[in-house]
């Protein structure tokens, strides 16, 4: 599970057994990245948080399913398996032709998001390789790129805040050795 120690959901109490019921699937499993935060709940609370209005708030622009190709991408940049396999059982979900996420892991996984993705879609790829392996070199000529293929200031910040949000989820569970 987890290189530090963890509140089984059965010895949850007050507000962590509140989160607990509320996060938990049909089969009430705990995700492991979640039960991570156990033992500081408001830090668990801040994760989801983040979560929704990163990657489920209806006011984005950008469909859910670009938002986790880019989790797969920044996961994989990353080294974070973990994640990769969690961001691809939801990618798989979101996208309806069979094979279709097939394809795009593949592409990303050979570091060539240009077999799949073209114009603001690959731009966004780029911008995101860029963010998590060398951020110091994102400029402002990088945004005007964006702007350029059609990508609005509201949907970069978007693009912005999940390459952020993933990087943070893989830097969670490879610090934690979360499994």
């Amino acid at each position: 599970m987890t290189w530090i120690k963890t509140v089984p959901f059965e010895d949850a109490d007050g507000s962590l057994k509140n989160l607990y019921e509320r996060i938990k699937d049909p089969d009430g499993h705990i995700d492991n990245v979640l039960m991570a935060h156990s033992l500081r709940p408001h830090l668990m609370e801040g994760h989801l948080d983040l979560r929704e209005h990163v990657l489920n708030n209806s006011k984005n622009a950008l469909a859910k399913w670009k938002l986790d190709a880019i989790g797969i991408y920044v996961s994989l940049l990353n080294g974070c398996d973990y994640c990769v396999e969690y961001y691809f059982a939801a990618l798989e979900s979101l996208l309806e032709a069979e094979g279709d996420a097939i394809r795009v892991r593949a592409a990303l996984e050979a570091g060539e998001p240009e077999r799949v993705f073209t114009g603001a879609d690959l731009a966004m790829m780029f911008y995101a390789n860029l963010l998590t392996a060398r951020p110091d070199k994102i400029s402002v000529s990088m945004i005007e790129e964006l702007r350029n293929t059609g990508l609005e200031d509201g949907e970069i910040l978007e693009i912005n805040q999940a390459v952020a949000y993933f990087s943070y989820v893989n830097r969670t569970v490879l610090g934690l050795g979360i499994h």
